[in-house]
C-alpha cells in the first residue's frame, strides 16, 4: 500500500490545471497565452510526476504497486488503483505524448482555445485513470468518461465532417462498452466482488471456497468473454468495427489524431491483456483461431484499402488497424514471445502513428491540405521534414533499427510457434506496409518541386523540432536497446502466462469433473 497516493496525483493533475483554465477570463490575447501556458505546464509536470514511478518501479514484483484503496460506494465497489509492469508503460506513454499534443495546437487551433484546452486535460485524466483502475465500476467510469471530450475534440475542432466522424466514433464506442457493463454486472453478482487483483488471480483469496467463488464457470466465459470483446474490439479497432477510426482521424485536429492513435487505441489491447486472458482462459484458449482470423483478415485488408487511399492521414488510420492486429495476434498466441510482442508493439506504434500525424499537421498548417496529389517534392525545401519524416516511416514499415522491428518481430514469432499459416499470411503485412509507407512518402517527400504552392514552404521550425526530435531519439533507441522495456514487463507477463496456464488447467479440471459425475 503506497503512503503518497502518487497515481491519484497523477490522475487528477490535469483536473486542477483545467480547474485552473477555467479561472482564467478569455477576453484578451494574452490570457489565450496564459491559457496555452498553464495547460502546457500541466501536462510537463504530470510527465515528469510520472517519471516517478518508472524509477521507484521494482522490476522483480509481479503484482500492482503503488496501491491505493478507499471505500467509495460501501459493500459494491472501492477507490482502488495501482500499476503492474503492464500499465505502467501505458501510463508513461500517455503522459509523454500529451505535452507534443498541446505544443502541436499551439498555433493551429485558435477558436474557443480554453475549453479545447481543458477537454485535452480531462482526457488526459480519464486515460491514464483506465490504466490506474483495480476495481471493474471504476475502471468502467474511466473508460466510459474518456468518450466524452474526445467526441468535442472531433465534433467542434475537427474538419468539415466532424460532426458525423465524432457521433460514430461514440455510438460505436459506447455501443461495444454498454456490452462490457453488463458483463460487468453478471460478474459482481456471480462473484460478489469487483476488485480486479482479486479476479485476475483468485488464489489471493484465503480461503479454497472463496477461490472458487471468484472463478468464473465455464459456461458463463464464453458469453463474458465476448462482451468484453465487443467493447475492446471496437476501442482498437479490430476489423470489421473499424470503420469508425479512418473517419475520426480524418476530421479530428492533429492533436487528436496523436491521441487517438497513440493511446485510445492501446486501450483495447490493455483491455485483452487485464481482463480476457486472465478472467476469461477457457473462452480466451477457444476463441483463439478467432481472434487469428480477425487478425490477419485486419492486416492484410486493411494494408491494401491503405493503399487506395489519397488523404494522407486515412492512410495511417488503415496502417494503424493493420499494425493493431500484429498486437490482437501476438496477445492470442497466449506465449512469452507474443504478448511481449504485443506490448512493446503498442508502445511502438504509440510513438511511430503519434509522429506520423504530427508530421501530417506541420504540412497542413502550411498548406490546409491533406490530399496527397497535392504535395511532392518536398525534400528540396524541407529537408530536415524530410528526414525525421523518412525515419518514422521507416518506424511504421518495421525497418531494423526501429522501435518497429521489434514488435512486430516477437508477435510473428510468438504466433509462428503456435500456427505457422496465420504467422505466413501476417507476415505479407510486412511487405504491404513497406508499399503504402514508402509509396507515400515518394509522393509526398521526392520528385520536383513544380507546385508553385509549395515553393516558398518553410522547414521545420524550433517548436516542431522540439515535438518531433525527441520521438525520433526514442524510436531509434528503443529499436537499437529494447531492453528497459522488456526489464519493466517481463515479470507482468510470467505471472499472466502462469496464472493463465493455472486458471485454464483448474477450469479444465473442473469440467471433467462435471462430465464425468
Amino acid at each position: 500500500m503506497s503512503d503518497w497516493p502518487i497515481l491519484t496525483a497523477i490522475t487528477f493533475l490535469p483536473l486542477a490545471g483545467a480547474l485552473i483554465i477555467m479561472l482564467i477570463p478569455t477576453d484578451a490575447a494574452v490570457s489565450a497565452r496564459n491559457i496555452k501556458n498553464v495547460t502546457l505546464f500541466t501536462t510537463v509536470f504530470t510527465f515528469f510526476l510520472s517519471l516517478y514511478i518508472w524509477f521507484n518501479f521494482d522490476n522483480s514484483i509481479s503484482g500492482f504497486q503503488f496501491v491505493e484503496k478507499h471505500s467509495w460506494v460501501e459493500d459494491f465497489m472501492e477507490y482502488h488503483m495501482g500499476v503492474d509492469g503492464i500499465s505502467m508503460l501505458f501510463v508513461i506513454l500517455t503522459t509523454f505524448l500529451m505535452p507534443f499534443c498541446i505544443l502541436a495546437s499551439w498555433e493551429s487551433i485558435q477558436k474557443n482555445i480554453k475549453e479545447y484546452m481543458i477537454a485535452f486535460l480531462v482526457l488526459e485524466a480519464f486515460m491514464i485513470g483506465v490504466f490506474c483502475a483495480l476495481d471493474l465500476i471504476l475502471f468502467y467510469v474511466f473508460f466510459e468518461a474518456g468518450l466524452i471530450p474526445m467526441f468535442l475534440i472531433i465534433g467542434v475542432w475537427g474538419g468539415k465532417r466532424r460532426v458525423y466522424a465524432s457521433f460514430k466514433f461514440f455510438l460505436y464506442t459506447l455501443l461495444g462498452s454498454v456490452l462490457m457493463l453488463l458483463a460487468i454486472m453478471a460478474i459482481y453478482w456471480q462473484t460478489g466482488t469487483t476488485e480486479i487483483p482479486l479476479l485476475i488471480d483468485p488464489s489471493q483469496a484465503t480461503t479454497p471456497a472463496a477461490q472458487a467463488k471468484l472463478t468464473i464457470p465455464a459456461s458463463m466465459q464464453p458469453w463474458l468473454w465476448l462482451a468484453f470483446f465487443a467493447s475492446f474490439a471496437v476501442k482498437m479497432p479490430m476489423w470489421p468495427v473499424h470503420t469508425w477510426l479512418p473517419d475520426a482521424h480524418v476530421e479530428a485536429p492533429t492533436a487528436g489524431s496523436v491521441i487517438l492513435a497513440g493511446i485510445l487505441l492501446k486501450m483495447g489491447g490493455y483491455g485483452f491483456l487485464r481482463f480476457s486472458l486472465p478472467m476469461f482462459p477457457l473462452a480466451s484458449a477457444d476463441f483463439t483461431q478467432f481472434v487469428f482470423a480477425l487478425s490477419v483478415i485486419a492486416i492484410v485488408y486493411t494494408s491494401l484499402v491503405a493503399l487506395m487511399q489519397e488523404d494522407i492521414k486515412k492512410l495511417i488510420a488503415y496502417s494503424s488497424v493493420a499494425h493493431m492486429g500484429y498486437v490482437t495476434m501476438g496477445i492470442f498466441a497466449l506465449n512469452a514471445h507474443g504478448i511481449q510482442g504485443g506490448i512493446f508493439q503498442m508502445l511502438s506504434h504509440g510513438l511511430v502513428s503519434g509522429a506520423l500525424f504530427l508530421c501530417v499537421g506541420v504540412v497542413y498548417d502550411r498548406m490546409h491540405t491533406r490530399e496527397i496529389d497535392a504535395y511532392g517534392g518536398l525534400v528540396n525545401r524541407m529537408p530536415k521534414y524530410a528526414t525525421v519524416f523518412l525515419i518514422f516511416t521507416l518506424a511504421n514499415v518495421g525497418l531494423p533499427g526501429t522501435s518497429g522491428f521489434v514488435g512486430e518481430f516477437l508477435t510473428l514469432i510468438g504466433v509462428f510457434q503456435v500456427n505457422t499459416w496465420v504467422a505466413l499470411l501476417a507476415t505479407t503485412g510486412v511487405v504491404l506496409s513497406a508499399a503504402y509507407a514508402l509509396w507515400l512518402y515518394r509522393r509526398v517527400v521526392f520528385g520536383q518541386l513544380e507546385k508553385e504552392s509549395l515553393k516558398s514552404i518553410l522547414d521545420l521550425n524550433t517548436r516542431e523540432k522540439i515535438i518531433l526530435y525527441p520521438l525520433v531519439a526514442l524510436i531509434i533507441l528503443f529499436g537499437v536497446y529494447p531492453v528497459p522495456v522488456f526489464d519493466v514487463t517481463n515479470a507482468s507477463v510470467d505471472a499472466l502466462l502462469t496464472n493463465y496456464q493455472s486458471a485454464l488447467d483448474a477450469a479444465k479440471s473442473v469440467t471433467q469433473a462435471s462430465v464425468s459425475n
